[in-house]
């Protein structure tokens, strides 16, 4: 909320959605200009929080973010939204690198698919709401589905592809994701949207050799990562973990045959090809510093 408050962009309207938290969070909202929207932790899931909160907002792009997200510069805000200027733009979203409690592989995912690199037309549907802004007309004619255990936004923006519109990554509108996750944490998210895509794309398959093949591929990555910044002592055991729960999970998920319903959501939520790599243009923009707050 404080990065929002430094942004070029002013007057922009702010709507918090709440699932029940317990940590704070409505007392620290009440310090910032801020609607809040009320959904009870029974009845959440993304697409639903999503619906909620842009249905109580009236701007005509909105732009979304996790809680668990902040912006590094103060144009983050603009950059993210001038791909709008384009009518055929329906979504756009920017790049994201990992704080301090992320796992080291997390870090690796981040920089292969958030590269520096701004595409203005991409090719495939791959999106993360984490950072990303809409059209709010586009958002009335096809909201966000509500029954997905995650993917939503790979499902909306499956659909825009296909409604002729185009999706746009932005380099320059950066933010810090922030997780701490244990790792069984890591192994119930990548279930869960294992069990998404399942019920976006029915006929994808993940066996046990695809398990192999893909745990394998990312580890001898990560360890080849982690003996170029001298750290391969320390993150050899993580990366192994990491990796076995994201790719197990992604299995179990994959394999999963009950029923998606209220109670298998609330289980869940507890606390593309890599484009081709440049030299990214300097920016002359000093970052937001948080320190002081």
């Amino acid at each position: 909320l404080y990065g929002i408050t430094q942004q070029t962009l002013e007057d922009v309207e702010v709507v918090l959605v709440d699932s029940g938290s317990t940590d704070g969070t409505l007392a620290v909202a009440a310090q910032y200009p801020v609607h809040i929207e009320h959904i009870s932790p029974e009845e959440f899931t993304f697409g639903r929080s999503l619906n909620r909160g842009i249905a109580a907002s009236s701007g005509e792009i909105i732009v979304i973010t996790s809680a668990h997200c902040y912006p590094v510069y103060p144009d983050w805000l603009e950059q993210l939204v001038q791909p709008f200027a384009d009518e055929a733009v329906a979504l756009s979203y920017g790049k994201q690198r990992g704080g301090e409690t992320n796992h080291f592989s997390e870090h690796q995912f981040f920089r292969k698919y958030f590269p520096e690199t701004s595409v203005q037309q991409q090719a495939q549907p791959y999106s993360h709401n984490a950072n990303a802004a809409i059209r709010r007309a586009l958002w009335e004619a096809h909201p966000y589905n509500e029954n997905l255990t995650g993917l939503e936004d790979l499902a909306w923006s499956s659909w825009a592809l296909e409604e002729g519109y185009t999706i746009a990554y932005v380099a320059e509108a950066e933010v810090v994701h922030q997780h701490e996750e244990t790792y069984r944490q890591v192994r119930k998210r990548y279930q869960r949207e294992a069990i998404a895509l399942k019920q976006i794309l029915p006929k994808t398959t993940f066996t046990l050799w695809d398990f192999a093949k893909s745990w394998l591929k990312s580890v001898l990555g990560d360890l080849r990562q982690a003996r170029w910044e001298s750290a391969l002592r320390m993150q050899l055991f993580p990366i192994l973990r990491f990796r076995w729960n994201q790719y197990w999970g992604t299995y179990r998920g994959f394999h999963f045959s009950g029923k998606v319903d209220a109670q298998l959501h609330r289980a869940f939520y507890y606390p593309p090809n890599i484009l081709e790599q440049k030299i990214p243009k300097a920016r002359p923009i000093e970052p937001i510093f948080y320190d002081e707050q």
